[in-house]
This record gives C-alpha cells, structure tokens and sequence, in this order.
C-alpha cells in the first residue's frame, strides 16, 4: 500500500480531476458538492477533509488546470530556439480537438465571469494573466540578450500587450466560430504579435 502521504496526494488529485470535467461541462454555478463526491466516488465527510466549502474546492481546481496549462505552454516553448518562434507558439489554444483546449476555456470564462464581483476569483485571474507575461516576458528577454530584439525598453509591457492580443483572439475564436474560425485566429494573432515587434527585430 502506498505510504498516507502518497494516498492523500492520489485522492486530491480524484477530487480536483472530478471537479474540473463537471464544472467544464456545466459551470461552477451549476454544480454542487454532492455532485462532486458522486463523481469522486467520496462521502461528504471524506470530501470535507481535503476542501470544506464549494468556493476552495473551485479555486482549486482552476489552479489547479491552470498550472497545468503553463506546464504544457513551458513544454511547447521550449520546443523552439529562436525567440519569436516562442512568442508564436501558442497555435494549439485555437484547436477544438484538442482536449485541453475545450476544459480550459469553459473554466476560463467560468472564472472570468466569478472575477467581477468577487476579489478571490479576481486573485485567480490575475494570477493567470500574470503566468503568461512571464512566460512572453521570459521569451522577449532572452531576445534581447541574443540580439535578436532590440530597442526594447519594457519587456513585461509588451508581454501585457501580446497576451491580451492571444486573449482577445480567443474569446473571439471560441464564442462566435461561425465568424471567426481557426484559420482566421492563428493568422490574427501572428500578424498583430509580428506587426508590434516589428520595428524590434534587429534582422528587419
């Protein structure tokens, strides 16, 4: 038997893994903590033990998705030498067969809207945000140290601006489909991001 420890990490990840398929699916509104111990196959005693109220266990599981979206996004990133090539390589969140995609921006939206009127949540989504600067923040520098951008005074407000640009593309590409396909969401985004570093890129 593996040892409490090993136990107690295995059944908050059952938890955590049972919240975020039924809050995708129907939303954090709609969804109970009976619901929860069904899906986990847990009583609400057992539940209790690792999160004691619908909000914890909710913020829970958005971080815990979201870590693993900067875990893949790292992963993604590191796939590529040149910097740009980094600063583009976010195709793959405009793909509707990707499972990851159809989880995250459910959970997304789920937490943007929660962020409005509630400073926890918003805390949430500002972590967020800040995660992908640091990621594009991370990129840019290191373009500027290869020399491959120059002329670039504040790193982490180009980062704000080229993530608000993936961001915007998205909700676009994602709530209204029928006028803004893939095609059209991988092409935005890399000629907006192309089109603000331009007059930074030292072989251009």
């Amino acid at each position: 038997m593996p040892p409490i420890a090993e136990l107690e990490a295995i059944r908050k990840k059952q938890i955590l893994e049972a919240g975020l398929t039924a809050i995708s699916q129907r939303g954090s509104a709609n969804v109970t903590m009976d619901d929860i111990c069904q899906a986990a196959n847990l009583s609400k005693g057992g539940l209790a033990h690792y999160y004691r109220s619908k909000k914890e266990l909710f913020k829970a599981v958005f971080q815990y998705f979201f870590e693993r979206i900067f875990q893949r996004s790292e992963a993604t990133m590191a796939q590529f030498d040149h910097p740009l090539d980094k600063v583009l390589s976010f195709d793959w969140l405009y793909n509707r067969d990707d499972p990851t995609v159809n989880v995250g921006y459910p959970l997304l939206f789920d937490v943007m809207s929660l962020s409005v009127r509630d400073a926890e949540h918003r805390e949430i989504f500002h972590d967020w945000i800040g995660g992908w600067v640091g990621l594009l923040k991370e990129a840019l520098e290191q373009g500027l140290d290869q020399g491959t951008f120059k002329d670039l005074a504040d790193p982490e407000a180009t980062a704000r601006a080229i993530s608000a640009i993936y961001q915007g593309v998205a909700a676009r590409w994602y709530l209204d489909s029928e006028s803004h396909s893939t095609q059209w969401a991988v092409s935005a985004f890399q000629k907006a991001i192309r089109g603000l570093l331009s007059s930074h890129l030292a072989s251009e």
